[in-house]
């Protein structure tokens, strides 16, 4: 109901989500993040897939031009990983970062996969996808 103090604000997913949705093993949620114009995906993975990938190839594969790709540490500490897209105008912000229920966290979702294989890993596990737009240029 709450991330980081703001509230959030359920979004219903598209089509294209829906049927993704259909196949993931978890669970895929999107949320608008109340007294911003972020938005948030939650997707639960209950184990190991393939069909956990990498945010930027979402986000190119939809057409958005990938760039500025960085580690970044937030308030808490915690280590994301972040990139900005563009696409007709519109420019935004992507973080992202995976949690096991033993609290690893990982940037890199091949690293995560692995780790999660081979029993290094405790699941479930949460990937989060903070995405905020920015002004563009």
């Amino acid at each position: 109901a709450r991330w980081q103090g703001q509230a959030l604000q359920p979004r219903a997913p598209s089509a294209v989500e829906r049927r993704f949705a259909q196949r993931f093993p978890g669970r895929i949620a999107r949320f608008a993040v109340e007294g911003s114009a972020a938005e948030l995906v939650l997707r639960d993975v209950t184990r190991p897939t393939r069909m956990l990938h990498p945010a930027a190839d979402c986000w190119r594969g939809i057409g958005w031009q990938v760039r500025s790709a960085r580690l970044e540490h937030d308030d808490d500490g915690a280590l994301w990983r972040c990139f900005e897209a563009t696409h007709d105008g519109r420019r935004v912000r992507v973080c992202e970062r995976i949690v096991g229920r033993d609290g690893q966290g990982y940037t890199d979702t091949s690293a995560w996969y692995w780790d999660a294989a081979l029993g290094r890993s405790q699941g479930p596990w949460r990937a989060v996808t903070h995405v905020t737009p920015l002004e563009s240029p």
